[in-house]
């Protein structure tokens, strides 16, 4: 069996798993200032699934794809930890503001740039808006077949892969062929640590940007091994219409937004009996809660 090329669209997201009473501005909008940056989990998921195929597949080739600012290196840098091959900043601020539509345009420009590639993955969402619809539109705008909630690799080849996704009401098994884009979803198996030795390696790993502000024996040391340096391409490098990036090009606009409290009230406290669960459904059918 050939290598594959398989590209992992990876984001770096604001930790919204733990949110404290500064994480909201007054605005409604995410303070990030005060909120860690983090690697997007259910692309973690999708990281493993290249790399269980990397480890199947002698020769694949695994590379992380992100768009976000100057500080998206650090998730690039943690992808190389865990056994990426190589990874790809898309950075420019004419790309800021990007809804859905935007950024899988840009993503998807990128990947046509990589060219030839076999396998594109990424999670099902992003924590920090949940729409789950940057994969699916990345994969219209390359002309790739989707396979979505993708929680179980079975089989893979150089012409076809075999996957189990999660439904509503069940799961599927799909066979596909390749190219194709698929989604991962979060009950995927959890991405393996960091290895020791790919730390010790890749920690000098730095982007054009980044490397103007380093010392001489850091970009000496990249000098001499261009492993280490990290493609940070803009909008020229990736030939996009200035129309259908960033703020021009996201028809997405927010109308309001409005900042909920939930407050605890009234609590009640249920042994695990019939009698109470028995009450205590009534109170729901009678509430018309439930029913």
């Amino acid at each position: 069996m050939r290598p594959l090329k398989i590209v992992v669209l990876a984001k770096q997201v604001p930790d919204t798993r733990n949110v404290g009473p500064d994480a909201m501005k007054e605005d409604g909008t995410v303070n990030r200032a005060v909120l860690p940056a983090i690697f997007n989990p259910d692309d973690l998921n999708a990281l493993e699934m290249a790399l269980q195929i990397k480890d199947r597949v002698k020769g694949t080739e695994v590379i992380i794809l992100t768009m976000g600012p100057k500080r998206a290196a650090d998730l690039i840098r943690e992808g190389l930890y865990r056994g990426a091959d190589t990874g790809i900043m898309v950075s420019d601020r004419r790309f800021g503001g990007a809804d859905t539509l935007a950024t899988s345009y840009t993503l998807s420009m990128a990947i046509k740039k990589i060219c030839n590639v076999d396998l594109v993955v990424g999670g099902v969402q992003a924590i920090d808006g949940d729409t789950a619809q940057t994969g699916p539109q990345t994969a219209e705008k390359i002309g790739y077949p989707q396979v979505t909630y993708i929680e179980e690799l079975i089989d893979i080849s150089d012409t076809f892969a075999i996957v189990k996704r999660r439904l509503e009401k069940g799961v599927e098994t799909v066979k596909t062929p390749l190219p194709v884009l698929m989604t991962v979803s979060g009950t995927y198996d959890e991405c393996r640590p960091r290895n020791a030795k790919k730390v010790m390696k890749y920690k000098y790993a730095r982007t054009f940007t980044e490397l103007e502000r380093e010392p001489d024996h850091i970009k000496a040391r990249i000098e001499s091994d261009k492993s280490l340096f990290i493609p940070e391409w803009t909008v020229e490098d990736i030939n996009a219409e200035h129309e259908k990036i960033g703020l021009p090009g996201s028809p997405t606009k927010v109308k309001d937004v409005e900042n909920v409290v939930l407050t605890a009230k009234e609590a009640k406290v249920l042994n695990s009996n019939d009698t109470d669960i028995d009450l205590m459904m009534g109170e729901l059918i009678g509430s018309h809660i439930i029913g």
